[in-house]
């Protein structure tokens, strides 16, 4: 698989116009959700080069990340004559980024496709690497493939579209990005003020943060080894995730990421000897803006259960990424019941 083409914009009209110029296609198509046809079609909406541009609108939320909105995109691709020549601009954050790139993908074998990312987590996690996929029987992006889009735009303008919540959301896959990365560059994460963030210096770490995955993606484009260093977090965080979706209760993916990397960060000092002084500052800034999930000791079973399903698992053991020191990574861990559930403890407990 070839190497993602990102581009960091603070003018995205040229931009986007030279991208969809070079896909010389015969039809195009914008797709996005119900909260990004609000807040950032606006944005681009009298661009050009997006002047005959068809549009499908999907339902957001990832409860609505499903077949069922796949099969839906697919029939307005093919009641708008779509072909394998034609292209979609997939508008919006995470959840439209996976399930419209997944339609695109298998959509008459496969159609081209640009993502512009318009959350903070979409830009720095879900556009960029080439996973495309839905949820299914209960199950976080149990169902996908890997294909690149053709380019991935990212501009900060639309970070002013964010609320608090969204912006954490984000933030979250950043925090996992400075950990695998370098101490400096956490440090200036667990320093910066997000809950009044100075957007142009966000946009720059923006930047970095796509630069640490697209490093490790362009080594292991199909997570066979050094891939695996961005599931940090994601092994607990999916279970999290997928738990408040069977409560009826979401929450955002990053969300449960941050509560997945206080967890993780706990085995990591208890497995492969992380300094526990990061931990707890990392785990502390967690807490101060994320809050903590809302579980018991109830629902570790069912949360052991959901984490057993993980990708990343072989011969029915659950497998976790996790890190001796900031930037030391330590592949393909294993934790036994006990040990996953002092890591449940940890976090329900606090410091």
């Amino acid at each position: 698989m070839d190497e993602q083409k990102v581009i960091l914009s603070d003018h995205i009209e040229p931009v986007l116009a030279e991208a969809i110029a070079s896909c010389h296609a015969d039809r195009l198509v914008v797709i996005t959700d119900e909260t990004t046809q609000r807040l950032c079609w606006p944005v681009v909406s009298g661009f050009q080069c997006l002047a005959d541009a068809q549009r499908i609108v999907i339902k957001p939320g990832d409860e609505n990340k499903t077949l069922q909105t796949v099969e839906h995109v697919w029939y307005l691709l093919q009641q708008a004559g779509a072909t394998r020549h034609s292209l979609a601009v997939n508008l919006g954050g995470g959840m439209v980024t996976d399930l419209a790139g997944f339609a695109a993908s298998t959509f008459k074998r496969g159609m081209a496709f640009i993502n512009i990312p318009t959350t903070l987590l979409a830009m720095v996690d879900a556009s960029v690497g080439g996973k495309t996929g839905f949820n299914f029987g209960g199950l976080k992006n149990e169902i996908g493939v890997f294909n690149n889009a053709n380019a991935v735009i990212l501009d900060p303008i639309f970070l002013r579209t964010l609320d608090r919540e969204n912006l954490l959301s984000g933030y979250a896959e950043m925090l996992k990005h400075g950990l695998i990365s370098s101490l400096p560059m956490l440090r200036q994460l667990l320093s910066f003020d997000i809950e009044q963030p100075h957007l142009p210096l966000l946009g720059q770490m923006v930047g970095e943060s796509v630069a640490v995955k697209q490093r490790i993606v362009s080594e292991d484009p199909l997570e066979q080894g050094l891939r695996k260093a961005l599931n940090l977090g994601h092994t607990v965080g999916h279970a999290f995730e997928a738990l408040a979706l069977a409560k009826e209760r979401p929450v955002l993916h990053g969300y449960a990421v941050a509560a997945g990397l206080a967890c993780e960060l706990y085995l990591c000092c208890i497995k492969t000897g992380f300094p526990t002084d990061i931990m707890r500052q990392v785990v502390h800034f967690i807490t101060d803006h994320y809050g903590r999930m809302a579980i018991s000791c109830d629902d570790y079973p069912t949360l052991l259960q959901l984490m057993t399903h993980d990708k990343k698992n072989t011969a029915g053991q659950i497998n976790f990424t996790l890190l001796s020191d900031v930037g030391q990574l330590e592949l393909n861990q294993t934790a036994t019941k006990a040990e996953i559930e002092e890591a449940l403890d940890f976090y329900r407990e606090g410091l």
